[in-house]
């Protein structure tokens, strides 16, 4: 370890578990260890997308566009009048 409190990560190591340069780690002390783990942050503006909600209404969406169960308009009006009557 430096004095600057730097560590090097041997090639093997970081190899195997795909870290880079640039990427994070998340340090946790357990008992009198130090575990180091990759940690993938989010772009604040795409967190929404990652939540369980967001993932399974995309999920339902694949499966909706392989099964065919999609439509297509020739205008935003003919979708409009579509949705509306489905609401009737």
């Amino acid at each position: 370890m430096t004095r600057g409190g730097q560590i090097t990560i041997p090639a093997a190591a970081r190899k195997k578990l795909n870290i880079e340069v640039g990427d994070y780690l998340a340090i946790e002390v357990v008992n009198d260890q130090l575990i180091l783990s990759p940690k993938q942050l989010i772009d604040k503006s795409q967190v929404y997308f990652w939540t369980k909600s967001w993932q399974e209404g995309e999920r339902e969406a694949e499966d909706d566009i392989r099964s065919g169960r999609v439509a297509e308009f020739d205008s935003a009006e003919a979708l409009f009048a579509d949705l509306d009557s489905e609401i009737e």
